[in-house]
């Protein structure tokens, strides 16, 4: 774990080496902390990487702090396609369960009854999360896939702990729901990157050069990608 000052403020970091990366990434997340990924490098060019995406990452260092307490309340915003909506959390007593409505201006959170607990109710977005990815996502593969000529052999959507998909050996792809929360040119990114696997199985030069070929500011939409990580 290595440590690098900026301002009154040290940050904290440790370095995941992969020879596979062409470029340097950081991550922040609730229990592994800042990561820096890449190539190896020296110490001190690690520290300047670190510094020089510092103000991000502090900022990111306080809102995954505060995640796992946020409450959905009225007010709260919620992402969606790319954009945080404004939240309305409303009462309906002929509701048995909490229910999430979405009229492309706003998100409202209908509850039976005002004591519902948190875990309910980000219950309820997560299957809008879900239903809506589905929904969304799932013609933007097969138009892809038609267009870059790169073949799955199914679709499915499953909540992942660290990643936004995945491809198995045998071509399923898996995206998680959470990908909906992205903007249309991120989601497309995504959906090229596992196609790409369908080919290429793991993040060697021929996988990149393959993605290149479809996507040539694949650099850029990666580094995306990576910091908004959940």
């Amino acid at each position: 774990m290595r440590k690098v000052k900026y301002g009154s403020t040290f940050i904290e970091y440790s370095f995941h080496e992969n020879e596979s990366l062409k470029s340097h990434y950081i991550t922040v997340e609730k229990n592994e902390g800042v990561v820096l990924k890449g190539k190896p490098v020296a110490p001190e060019k690690s520290d300047q990487l670190i510094l020089k995406k510092a103000k991000w990452i502090l900022d990111k260092l306080e809102l995954v702090s505060s995640k796992e307490d946020e409450k959905i309340v009225t007010g709260s915003r919620i992402q969606y396609l790319g954009r945080s909506y404004y939240t309305e959390v409303i009462i309906r007593k002929e509701l048995k369960a909490p229910k999430i409505d979405f009229n492309h201006s706003k998100f409202s959170v209908l509850l039976p009854f005002p004591e519902v607990s948190q875990t309910e109710i980000k219950a309820a977005i997560e299957i809008f999360y879900q239903e809506r990815a589905v929904e969304r996502i799932t013609p933007r593969f097969k138009k892809l896939s038609r267009q870059t000529g790169l073949e799955y052999a199914g679709l499915r959507f499953r909540k992942l702990e660290k990643s936004w998909g995945n491809c198995s050996g045998k071509n399923i792809i898996t995206i998680n729901p959470a990908a909906v929360k992205l903007p249309y040119s991120l989601i497309d990114y995504l959906i090229i990157h596992e196609l790409c696997h369908t080919k290429v199985k793991d993040h060697s030069k021929q996988f990149w050069a393959e993605l290149s070929t479809h996507v040539p500011n694949w650099k850029e939409l990666n580094e995306r990608v990576e910091r908004v990580k959940e």
